[in-house]
């Protein structure tokens, strides 16, 4: 029988999102680092050739670069995020190799950026800064008008909304908290087109009733276009779209649709079906949404100092259980 491995190739594929965890193994235990700050897609497969694990954040690996011809060593890929929908998670199960991510590590700072795009949405920020900039308070006497809702009625308060949250996971619990410290009410969904278990609205009742909706969830098939044309018809005028999940998620002309026709009265989103996301790629950012009242952040909801030491923590964590005990602390597959 073959000794157990002892010494391993570690590469990091795309360090400019996080820096390397600061960690050793225990004896018997060796590495090698080769760190990339980026890599291409078309860069991947030489530079894995003879990982045994990989470090990544959003590079998109295949069932082809997974295959045992082009990764005939690799043994653990390490996520450097909680979403895992980058990594062919079936193409890993057929070999066997062990995927760990990285959770909890950004929940007190997307839940603080969640509070931003809702008051920066509900409050009109942007768009009023905008306006103002240009000359529109001096031409039109007052702003109040901006600020206005598609039902004519001014912003409501927090106290005044009702939350429902759409992914109740580390963050979806976080944002309940902080919701009902600022004295809203909250609600928790249940999921689509399903009875809601005990403790949970029904998705449909949700989208018709609250006032703000956040969605907070992973992305998968199931939860593909999840919010599209039909929940924007059944919405309140004055309802809120904040979106911190994954691109894909909410269907984005659909989204636009509602927010021109004034079906809804603001959105935030730090996420797009195409990243990174640009005027040319992005129906979010296209020049005739400059004037709705919507929030566009680079997906950096998760980017604090605090998330930076705890990802980078976590990473180490599951590499040395991984290969001590043949188990990261946080298993995907």
């Amino acid at each position: 029988m073959a000794p157990p491995q002892t010494h391993w190739v570690i590469v990091a594929l795309e360090t400019f999102f996080c820096p390397l965890p600061n960690f050793t193994l225990p004896a018997p235990h060796t590495f090698e680092f080769r760190t990339y700050e980026r890599t291409r897609p078309d860069q991947v497969a030489e530079r894995i050739r003879d990982a045994d694990i990989i470090i990544m954040t959003i590079l998109p690996l295949t069932a082809e670069i997974l295959s045992a011809e082009v990764s005939p060593q690799l043994k653990m890929i390490s996520v450097i995020a909680s979403g895992t929908d980058a990594v062919d998670l079936a193409a890993c199960r057929a070999r066997g190799i062990v995927v760990g991510n990285t959770p909890h590590c950004n929940v007190t700072t997307v839940t603080e950026h969640v509070l931003a795009l809702y008051f920066a949405t509900r409050r009109s920020i942007i768009l009023t800064n905008s306006l103002t900039r240009a000359g529109d308070w001096v031409t039109k006497g007052s702003q109040q008008s901006t600020m206005d809702g598609p039902d004519g009625k001014p912003p409501r308060t927090a106290r005044e909304e009702l939350v429902g949250i759409i992914g109740y996971g580390a963050i979806g619990r976080n944002i309940e908290a902080k919701a009902k410290m600022l004295g809203m009410k909250t609600v928790v969904a249940g999921r689509k087109g399903a009875p809601a278990p005990e403790g949970r609205v029904p998705f449909e009742t949700v989208i018709r009733e609250c006032s703000v909706l956040i969605v907070c969830l992973p992305r998968s098939p199931e939860t593909l276009n999840l919010i599209s044309e039909a929940e924007f018809h059944q919405m309140k005028p004055y309802s809120l779209l904040i979106n911190v999940s994954r691109g894909g998620i909410v269907d984005e002309t659909a989204l636009v649709s509602a927010l021109k026709e004034g079906r809804i009265a603001g959105a935030g989103t730090d996420v797009y079906s195409q990243e990174p996301a640009e005027p040319g790629n992005s129906v979010l950012l296209a020049p005739d949404t400059a004037e709705l009242n919507l929030v566009t952040t680079p997906h950096l909801a998760w980017y604090a100092d605090e998330t930076l030491d705890n990802y980078s923590r976590t990473c180490g964590e599951n590499i040395a259980e991984f290969v001590t005990i043949g188990k990261p602390r946080h298993q995907v597959c």
